[in-house]
């Protein structure tokens, strides 16, 4: 699928680092060094703007190394993309670590998954059909 893209940032255009990879790395388009604190969120802008067909929703998902060695992850996990939005991507991340986090320009700070959706068209009931797990929920199916 070919995807309209304009890139600001002086960095390489989003890839798949592997033939089987479903996510492509974005980066930090920053002037200078942001020094994320314990519990603080922002704004990290990437440089990219792109223009999706409709249908089509892109996904901005944590980086699984950030997370698990230095407690940073995307907020809104994953954030949407929307096919009519037009300005620069940015990704909300936040440092769920204690210690001090810093963000270089150019760092890869989360990946960019590209789906297809479907819209719902709404139909209203009285009633919905029955199931075994009925109305149970958070958990109600167990843990083992």
């Amino acid at each position: 699928m070919k995807i309209n893209i304009i890139n600001t940032s002086n960095h390489a255009l989003p890839s798949y680092e592997t033939l089987a990879s479903a996510g492509m790395d974005l980066r930090a388009n920053i002037n200078k060094t942001i020094s994320l604190q314990p519990l603080e969120r922002c704004i990290v802008q990437t440089g990219l703007f792109i223009e999706l067909p409709v249908g089509i929703e892109a996904q901005v998902r944590p980086r699984s190394g950030l997370a698990a060695k230095h407690g940073v992850t995307v907020l809104n996990a994953p954030g949407t993309i929307d096919a009519d939005y037009r300005g620069e991507i940015g990704v909300i991340l936040v440092n769920l670590s204690n210690t001090v986090f810093h963000i270089e320009n150019g760092e890869r700070i989360a990946q960019l998954v590209i789906a297809k959706h479907e819209r719902a068209d709404w139909q209203l009931v009285n009633q919905l059909s029955k199931t075994k797990r009925g109305e149970g929920g958070f958990g109600s199916t167990g843990v083992k």
